[in-house]
């Protein structure tokens, strides 16, 4: 077994340790003051741009298997829903396959226009922080209100980083967000056409309400998550990436000294 193939065996191992503690523990949700925001497909997410499409799909299988076991030995009214593998397995082995490719596709592309589109992406995300720390102060929760300003400092440290570099992080930025949202509308699109009614009736709504009820869920756990999603994977691809250069910088001085 070559050092790559272990590589990747040894992050996904990590990746998907740390995806289990966070389902099984309350690390596993960023309570923001009106939402509490996931962070349990973010491994996979990070596995995925780091190591690969299949290092992706193996930590979201970990994550699936996860939440399909919770779902039995911690059962809640709606757990029924997570019996299935197309809802509890599947989307979320789609999140690293999906993230990967769109990270991959965006990678090369031209700085200066993934610049721009940076540009417009993070002050929506700032805005947003914004209004979610208003909310907090308004409604005196000192501890959301504490760790939304940390999100929002890190977003708009991150926005300086990308106006005052090179480094683009665009193709992160947009393999962190639509990876997060591939989780959610797989997840809740498989609700709504296979459990719509039992669901419904387990959260005391009426059938009509349906498509209502499930897309507002999209909206504000949905978009949360997939902000919170790019600010964290952003920041942890960032310091691994320039770990991995120095490293190699490193490792190269090395051995010109030792050939000198």
């Amino acid at each position: 077994m070559n050092n790559s193939k272990t590589k990747k065996i040894v992050v996904s191992s990590m990746l998907g340790a740390i995806t289990v503690i966070l389902g099984l523990t309350p690390l596993g949700f960023i309570p923001l003051g009106i939402i509490n925001a996931t962070t349990m497909h973010i491994p996979v997410i990070v596995g995925a741009i780091l190591e690969g499409p299949v290092v992706g799909a193996s930590i979201g299988l970990i994550f699936g298997l996860s939440s399909f076991i919770k779902a039995f030995m911690a059962p809640t009214p709606i757990s029924f829903v997570f019996y299935n593998p197309l809802i509890s397995i599947l989307p979320r082995v789609l999140i690293g396959i999906v993230s990967y490719y769109v990270y991959a596709a965006l990678a090369d592309k031209d700085k200066k226009f993934l610049k721009i589109i940076s540009y417009i992406l993070y002050p929506i995300f700032i805005i947003f922080l914004s209004y979610l720390l208003y909310q907090n102060i308004v409604s005196a929760q000192i501890f959301n209100a504490v760790l939304t300003t940390i999100f929002l400092i890190t977003s708009i440290i991150l926005a300086y980083i990308t106006y005052k570099s090179n480094y683009n992080n665009f193709a992160i930025t947009a393999s962190a967000f639509i990876g997060s949202m591939t989780n959610t509308v797989l997840v809740l699109g498989g609700i709504y056409l296979m459990y719509a009614q039992p669901y419904m009736e387990k959260i005391g709504k009426p059938i009509e309400q349906a498509k209502s009820a499930i897309l507002g869920v999209s909206i504000t756990s949905g978009l949360p998550e997939a902000v919170i999603c790019v600010l964290i994977t952003t920041v942890v691809v960032n310091s691994v990436s320039k770990i991995k250069m120095d490293s190699a910088i490193y490792n190269e001085k090395k051995i010109k000294t030792i050939t000198d």
